[in-house]
């Protein structure tokens, strides 16, 4: 996974860098907001970010809130990385749409466990996407068998959107995920075998 660091400070971003990248994570690196803000806004961007609050040309709070008015499928996880410990900048960033937040100095053991947690967040939100698609890929197979259908009235085949016939068996298996399984009714049992049926169209035994 891909992990944005935003931080203006070179020890704490080399300390950022090196510690995540020894938990095996892809890191890309900017020295200000504005390097910051041209990487998330690209369509392959990382999918979690870590922003200092206090930065040059675009502050953490600017560039949380133009990453979120992002028409993107795929929202970042962001955290805040802040020095200041008062409540009304931790409320400030997450209001802008941060996810979390960090203070410094930070404990190593706290970055890696606020990434984990991140990380998490993300591969549940893309397990959730991918069982979205099979919802919707579901619905549009059943949508396909909505409306008219034409039918042949003497031999009950199917035709298609092809203008091809087939029979109702093999028009709802390709169409569907339904199997079949062949029996005769009571009635057909009477008139094709009636030595082998009772008066009720079960079968003799």
């Amino acid at each position: 996974m891909r992990i944005l660091i935003a931080e203006d400070d070179t020890t704490s971003r080399t300390v950022l860098t090196a510690v995540l990248t020894q938990e095996g994570y892809d890191v890309t690196a900017a020295a200000d907001g504005d390097q910051a803000w041209q990487v998330l806004r690209q369509p392959a961007a990382p999918r979690m970010g870590i922003l200092d609050l206090m930065m040059p040309k675009l502050d953490g709070l600017e560039v949380v809130r133009r990453v979120r008015a992002l028409p993107t499928q795929w929202p970042p996880y962001l955290i805040m990385l802040t020095t200041r410990s008062d409540k009304v900048d931790v409320i400030a960033g997450l209001g802008a749409g941060a996810n979390d937040y960090l203070a410094k100095p930070f404990d190593p053991g706290e970055l890696r466990a606020r990434v984990e947690v991140g990380r998490r967040m993300i591969e549940m939100q893309i397990a959730l996407a991918a069982k979205v698609d099979e919802l919707r890929l579901a619905i549009e197979q059943v949508k396909t068998l909505r409306g008219i259908l034409p039918i042949c009235a003497s031999c009950k085949n199917i035709r298609d959107d092809r203008g091809f016939w087939s029979r109702v068996e093999s028009y709802v298996r390709d169409h569907t995920e339904a199997e079949f399984s062949h029996a005769v009714c009571p009635d057909c049992m009477k008139k094709l075998y009636p030595q082998f049926a009772d008066d009720e169209g079960k079968i003799d035994r």
